[in-house]
Order: C-alpha cells, then structure tokens, then sequence
C-alpha cells in the first residue's frame, strides 16, 4: 500500500514539473513604448528643450523610447550628449547610434529605456541626402528597433529588405518603430506590410505636430507565428516640443520561447 501512495505522489509530482516546464516555455509581455522625433530637442517654439522632452516621456510611463534626430555634443545643443540628459531627467539608460558627424558632434538616432540591454547592433541604412542607420536594442522578452529613413524611396525601400531581414534573425517579438518618412498609401508601407503587422492607424497623424496632417511615425511588430498580440492600444501626443507628435503605443504580447 506504501509502494502504491508513493509511486502515485511521484507521478503526480513529476506531471506537475511537465507542466510548469510546458508553461514555462511560453512568455507574456506588457510593453510601453514611444516613437519621437525630437528635432534636436528644438519645439515649435524655436527653443531647445531637454526637460521638456524628458517631462513628456515621464508622463506616458515608457518603458523603451526610440528616439530620432538627436544630437550629441554638437554646437547648437550646448555641446551637450543630448540623449543621455534626456535619460537622466526621465531616468532611462540611453542608448546612441550616431549616423553623420555635425556641427563639432555627432547626429543621429537612439532608445532610452527603464532596463539595461541585453545586446545591441547598429547597422547602416541608405541614405542619399545623409547616411541612415538601424538600432537594434535586445531586451530580455524582446527586441526593439529605431530608424529614421532616408527621404529618397529607392532607399527606403532597401532599406524595407534590410529591416525584414534582421527582423527575422529574432525568435523574441522583434517591434520597429521610428520616422518612417513614408506613408500608408506607399510602396514601401506595402512591402513592410508583408512581414510586419502595423499597430497605428493610418489616421493617426504625426506631423507636422502644430496641425498635423500626415502620418510618417509608425510602430509595426514582425508576423512571427510563435507571437501573438493580445491587446494594443496607439495614440499621438498633442505636444508641440518637436515637429513630430509622439507616438505611443500600449501592447501585450504571448509568445513561445525557443530553448
């Protein structure tokens, strides 16, 4: 009888381990993250403001905030690193990928966030007016990518097949977000609607940001069946700190893990 109570607490005990390694496998993540292009700090106002911007970031709780036209130690910024000021008065880790050298400094894109990365890779992007770059930002459930693409579209299309291509490289939700330059009606929207699912409206307008009228700032999550959204929620910023109108974005994501 002892044998019996002892084989059945084992078999019990060993179908619980099975499933809490089955569960175990599967992730659900909560994601707050923002899309702004700050102009070089610089609002409607002509003035260059860090606080403010920071003041804005604060408010909508981002977790990930990818950041385009930043400038570091250039001459109409004080000669001051932009990005990590902006970190530390919305207290995130920041994170730079400067794409031209500019006035003394540097200019470019980069992700502020609550959590350290795990990894990071910078790959560049076309540009015929000025070269271009993609941020890539690892984090533990999952990848964020920031980008300001060129104006030329022969380049942004290129730069579409470079986007897709790195996306699939990831086995974790893998999200691109940034200045698109480009809009729902384009070519280049299309293509990137093959491979990415786009989480803002096409009415969400992001710019100019005094009246804006056209929507250039996007959010897309790459269709990889092992995720699946459960819920998300966008919305533009009515602040006037830059040109652009923040995009921001509420999502929660169930995925498979891989070992």
């Amino acid at each position: 009888m002892k044998r019996t109570i002892t084989y059945l607490f084992l078999s019990a005990l060993l179908c619980l381990c099975g499933q809490a390694q089955l569960s175990a496998k599967h992730k659900n993540v909560s994601l707050r993250l923002t899309s702004y292009n700050i102009q070089h700090g610089e609002g409607m106002d002509k003035r260059i403001d860090h606080v403010r911007i920071a003041r804005i970031l604060r408010k909508a709780k981002a977790q990930v905030v990818a950041v385009q036209e930043v400038d570091s130690m250039t001459r109409r910024n004080g000669n001051v690193y932009a990005l990590e000021e902006i970190g530390k008065k919305a207290h995130m880790h920041d994170t730079y990928a400067p794409a031209i050298d500019f006035q003394g400094g540097k200019y470019g894109i980069g992700m502020l966030s609550k959590k350290r990365p795990v990894s990071v890779r910078r790959i560049p992007l076309p540009g015929r007016e000025e070269p271009r770059m993609l941020l890539v930002v690892e984090f533990k459930n999952y990848v964020v990518a920031c980008t300001h693409l060129s104006l030329t579209e022969a380049d942004r299309l290129t730069s579409a097949e470079i986007i897709c291509k790195e996306a699939a490289r990831w086995q974790k939700p893998f999200i691109v977000t940034g200045d698109l330059n480009d809009e729902p009606q384009s070519e280049f929207y299309r293509r990137m609607q093959e491979h990415f699912l786009f989480l803002n409206s096409p009415n969400e307008m992001t710019f100019p940001s005094k009246g804006p009228n056209i929507c250039i700032d996007h959010i897309a999550l790459y269709r990889n069946p092992a995720v699946t959204v459960s819920y998300h929620r966008t919305w533009v910023g009515p602040e006037q700190s830059s040109d652009h109108c923040p995009l921001h974005v509420r999502i929660g994501l169930y995925f498979e893990q891989s070992r």
